[in-house]
């Protein structure tokens, strides 16, 4: 059965796994073409009010503002569109389609791949999602895109594999940056910086918790691979 790897990453090895020169978009409508991709954040000077909901596979992902233009030079005062002046789709606009057309059971739910990120220069691949719906919310002073994505079964667009729901949970922003830093960057076994992966040490299927940093550790794919082996 697959799962969550919970893969640490680097900007530019985001961009490498994505095929692309540069990510600069939080929101890329079928940057591939098996699914769409999100960047998210949940750090306390992020441009958006991102979050993962108390049920631990849910992620509320807030739709993206105008760009800054010599005209327009504070966005955060205005109306997050659907389309832009030409009356083509923002970003919003099509992911927005997307739900409605899952909604009238014309297509699938559109499959996201999220990324969130940690630290400064600190990615973390949070998985597939499944973009089931989305709301517009008055934030005080304008109105907002929430996107609802909800943490798909299907963790690889190769494989028919599914992941078992009941028994997974996303671990918090607070609680990686918090363990980053308690690991130094480094696998906690062998003390290597690459491929390393958030891993709960006693997994939640067996009475594990995502919620506390001291059932989270670092551990590179060799020794994550090697745990996954003997838990099986």
């Amino acid at each position: 059965m697959n799962q969550i790897r919970d893969d640490v990453l680097s900007y530019r090895e985001m961009c490498e796994a994505e095929n692309v020169q540069t990510l600069q978009r939080g929101m890329n409508f079928r940057l591939n073409p098996k699914y769409s991709v999100i960047l998210m954040s949940q750090r306390s000077n992020a441009p958006y009010r991102d979050k993962i909901l108390s049920d631990g596979i849910t992620v509320e992902y807030e739709g993206h503002d105008q760009p800054r233009t010599r005209y327009i030079i504070n966005p955060k005062y205005l109306d997050q569109p659907r389309a832009t002046i030409n009356g083509t789709f923002t970003q919003n606009g099509h992911f927005a389609l997307a739900v409605d057309k899952f909604k009238r059971h014309e297509e699938g739910a559109e499959l996201v791949k999220v990324y969130e990120k940690i630290l400064p220069g600190v990615w973390s691949l949070k998985g597939f999602f499944d973009l089931v719906d989305y709301k517009i919310e008055l934030d005080g002073k304008r109105n907002v895109f929430v996107f609802i994505l909800s943490l798909s079964a299907e963790q690889n667009t190769d494989s028919k594999a599914k992941i078992d729901l009941k028994h997974t949970r996303l671990i918090q922003s607070e609680v990686k940056m918090e363990v980053w830093k308690r690991d130094h960057g480094k696998c906690v076994k062998c003390g290597s910086t690459k491929n390393l992966h958030f891993d709960h040490e006693l997994p939640f299927s067996k009475g594990g918790t995502s919620l506390t940093s001291k059932n989270v550790r670092l551990l590179c794919m060799e020794h994550n691979l090697a745990k996954s082996a003997k838990i099986e």
